[in-house]
């Protein structure tokens, strides 16, 4: 073999693994963006369906509150959803979930209740949890106040672009829950800004689920 063909062979082999490399990555990157679209469609359609039915309590979760301590929009269409479920007799209870956000000096919770009160809504009707900060902790706490007083199902209520993430977090905490999404949907980029956050937030749920990471810390 010449000394030329000798000197060609490595650089072959390089370029054949380089080759190979961008294959890999190529291939990777169209599953992961097949992945992502599907993932979008997903949790757009499963918020579209209306799947309340009777059970023990109503569960509102929290959203933001603006800087005056009032409640935010979606905090308002959750809390006006779960009102109108009470009204038809969905469940006896309404409890509002939410903590205090930042340097908020009010939880989401009792601005939840006040929405619950102007629409009709009992005070003896309505219990609040206000410690959780995430909706993983909206879970676990409400889960053990259901616990607590003896109640086996609920209805969760959120925007619609969160019910699909809200819905799996529930119920991998052993919680029978029903999604009922707000029928009102923010403004179009205020939505493709919260779906865009829904996806990376499902996805970090299904990784730290993977790999078996601690749950987010409960107060």
């Amino acid at each position: 073999m010449s000394d030329s063909n000798i000197q060609t062979a490595p650089k072959r082999k390089k370029r054949g693994w380089g080759r190979r490399m961008w294959q890999v990555i190529l291939i990777g990157g169209l599953l992961w963006s097949w992945q992502m679209v599907y993932t979008w469609f997903a949790i757009d359609a499963y918020g579209r369906v209306e799947r309340a039915q009777e059970a023990d309590v109503i569960i509102v979760l929290g959203a933001g509150l603006r800087r005056d301590n009032t409640p935010g929009p979606a905090l308002r269409r959750r809390s006006l959803h779960g009102a109108e479920l009470w009204q038809q007799g969905i469940a006896p209870v309404i409890l509002c979930s939410g903590g205090m956000p930042g340097n908020r000096t009010r939880s989401e919770a009792d601005a939840c209740r006040e929405l619950l009160e102007a629409e009709g809504v009992p005070a003896e009707a309505i219990l609040l949890e206000a410690s959780s900060r995430s909706t993983e902790e909206n879970a676990l706490e409400s889960g053990r106040l259901m616990v607590e007083r003896g109640w086996d199902t609920a209805v969760i209520v959120s925007d619609q672009y969160h019910m699909y993430r809200a819905q799996h977090i529930f119920s991998d905490t052993g919680l029978t829950v029903y999604a009922s999404g707000a029928p009102i949907s923010p403004p179009p980029g205020e939505y493709l800004v919260f779906m865009l956050r829904e996806l990376v937030a499902i996805n970090w749920y299904g990784i730290k689920t993977a790999l078996g990471l601690p749950i987010t810390y409960v107060q």
